[in-house]
């Protein structure tokens, strides 16, 4: 197999994995959804230790919207994990299920 071939599926995995598209030739399509599921709820989790106000305004609202987001927004190697809490948070905002945090007018 080339370069070209195995960067080809790497990246038909990768795909997969993380925005859900078909399984590559030669993978097990359900293995595969269970490590997408895996790996979805690993960045949930991230995302809530970096703005714990998010899960704690949204409740069980959280998980629904955490994964709506990811499904047509996954995280790329470009993006730091902050980056991509702060857009979900601008996301939410966005689409009127956050508030608008209040700016204070004083620095402390």
């Amino acid at each position: 197999m080339s370069r070209e071939e195995l960067a080809a599926r790497q990246a038909a995995l990768l795909d997969s994995l993380l925005t859900g598209a078909e399984a590559p030739s030669g993978f097990d399509a359900s293995r595969l959804r269970i490590e997408a599921d895996v790996l979805l709820a690993k960045r949930r989790r991230l995302v809530a230790y970096l703005r714990p106000d998010l899960p704690e305004t949204l409740g069980a609202r959280y998980r629904p919207l955490f994964d709506e987001y990811a499904a047509e927004r996954p995280k790329t190697t470009s993006i730091r994990a902050r980056e991509y809490a702060d857009a979900f948070a601008a996301w939410l905002i966005e689409r009127g299920d956050l508030s608008k945090p209040r700016r204070r007018w004083f620095r402390r």
